[in-house]
């Protein structure tokens, strides 16, 4: 069978290099499979029979193309032809993996269907001739994504035993391509399953953030609960299971939280974070309130799971504005307004994140995919549409809403008062700023001079 979809001019420039040099170049991975799905496709990956230090030599005479040694000692190079980045990995078989995350070795081969045998999937061991159009197939992948399947190249338990990454990638790719996992492949899974614990956590944060991008994201949690797989890298989150909630809500607190995931637009993935986790304090909120008698009440959850976020993604390794981000967006995700809130309330408000403006729409996302999340409601209350409103409106005035909006600063004060850098700054700029978030035209040098001057009088025992 041959190719028909359009093969770059680059990538066919480059096959006829490696052909001149008696070698093979061929395209492998995700983008033959998803040609063959009918996706369009920006990012090639490349194969050849050639040695890392044989492509080195033969690109020594281009002068046009630079090649950077991206992972030398796995056989990838990264080739940058015409402002494009291309990976070519040598043909390899890879060793015992002792750890069930690495290869202890790599050997090169010339033979492409031993370079194929080792990845990971069948509609991941597709390659395709550039110059002639051939497809490669020796694991009949073609077959499994015409039938939406997800199986192994070969033995399953002998390739998640290899790496234990790969029973995370399976569900991801459930999700990814909405396929079902060939029974055998899932069996081995389910056996496996507490393997998962050998790998890192940056490893498995990076498959969950796959995930979260993926159109909906439920499909490869589902998987990954009923695998037993979630249990040992979101435990946070399988607490939810079984767990029931009022009357406003249609689902339990598991499902509720994957269903507001899936209505959270995934151009945000940090957002999709926090609506997956929005509500992982309820069971422990619930357990707390039933334990002193409250009934089936939730009371502080979003303080609760906002701390079980911070936790969760500090062991992931996210970044600490990442996890600045996520959490508050979880802490909040609860706000309450009503309409007699004045508007030094709502600069409070706003306060909590310095009036971001990105932060204030994913908030309000958060909010809507809540709603929809809770499977008995849809449209958005008019009490929250007043609010955006009024938030609107208190924006467009530009008023102080964080400290370095105001117009005096601490080296200011200390040439006013004679005061030495202290804590005392501090106290006297959040002083000045709750007063003008009441009242915004307190907010010129003159009159905060004079409210600093009468705190400072107010205050001088401290």
């Amino acid at each position: 069978m041959l190719f028909t979809k359009d093969i770059p001019q680059d990538v066919l420039f480059l096959s006829e290099i490696f052909e001149s040099h008696h070698h093979e170049l061929r395209l492998v991975g995700g983008a033959v499979r998803d040609s063959l799905r009918g996706e369009s496709v920006s990012d090639f990956d490349l194969a050849t029979s050639a040695t890392p230090d044989e492509v080195q030599k033969i690109f020594k005479e281009h002068k046009n193309t630079l090649l950077i040694p991206t992972g030398l000692a796995h056989g990838t190079l990264t080739l940058v032809l015409n402002k494009t980045h291309y990976e070519i990995t040598s043909y390899r078989i890879d060793g015992i993996y002792s750890d069930s995350r690495h290869p202890d070795s790599v050997s090169f081969t010339t033979t492409l269907e031993e370079d194929l045998s080792r990845r990971d999937f069948t509609i991941n061991a597709i390659a395709v001739n550039p110059l002639s159009k051939e497809i490669i197939d020796p694991f009949l992948g073609q077959e499994d994504i015409a039938q939406k399947i997800i199986k192994t190249v070969g033995d399953p338990k002998k390739r998640f035993e290899e790496d234990a990454l790969r029973m995370l990638r399976a569900c991801r790719f459930a999700a990814k391509l909405e396929y079902h996992i060939e029974d055998m492949t899932y069996d081995a899974i389910k056996e496996l399953a507490p393997t998962i614990q050998k790998i890192s956590q940056e490893r498995i944060r990076d498959e969950l953030l796959k995930i979260l991008d993926s159109k909906t994201p439920s499909i490869a949690f589902d998987l990954l609960h009923d695998l037993g797989l979630l249990a040992f890298i979101l435990p946070e989150l399988e607490e939810g299971y079984g767990i029931d909630q009022n009357e406003f809500h249609k689902f339990d607190v598991y499902r509720h939280n994957v269903e507001t995931c899936n209505a959270m637009p995934k151009k945000d993935i940090m957002g999709r974070l926090a609506a997956l986790l929005h509500d992982i304090g309820k069971p422990r909120a619930k357990k707390f309130a039933l334990k002193i008698g409250n009934g089936n009440v939730f009371y502080n959850h979003e303080v609760i799971g906002a701390k079980m976020a911070k936790s969760l993604m500090k062991r992931l390794k996210f970044s600490n504005e990442e996890i600045a981000k996520t959490t508050l967006l979880v802490e909040l995700h609860m706000f309450y307004y009503t309409s007699d809130w004045n508007d030094g309330a709502i600069r409070r408000f706003l306060r909590r994140f310095d009036g971001d403006i990105s932060f204030l729409n994913l908030l309000f996302q958060l909010r809507h995919a809540d709603r929809e999340g809770s499977g008995t409601k849809k449209n958005s209350p008019y009490i929250l549409k007043e609010f955006q409103n009024r938030i609107k409106k208190i924006l467009a005035e530009d008023a102080a809403l964080k400290v370095s909006d105001l117009h005096i600063n601490g080296s200011q004060l200390m040439s006013s008062f004679s005061l030495k850098p202290s804590p005392i700054i501090g106290l006297i700029l959040n002083y000045l700023l709750e007063l003008v978030l009441d009242d915004p035209n307190l907010n010129n040098y003159d009159q905060l001079l004079e409210k600093a001057s009468l705190y400072l009088k107010e205050n001088s025992k401290i």
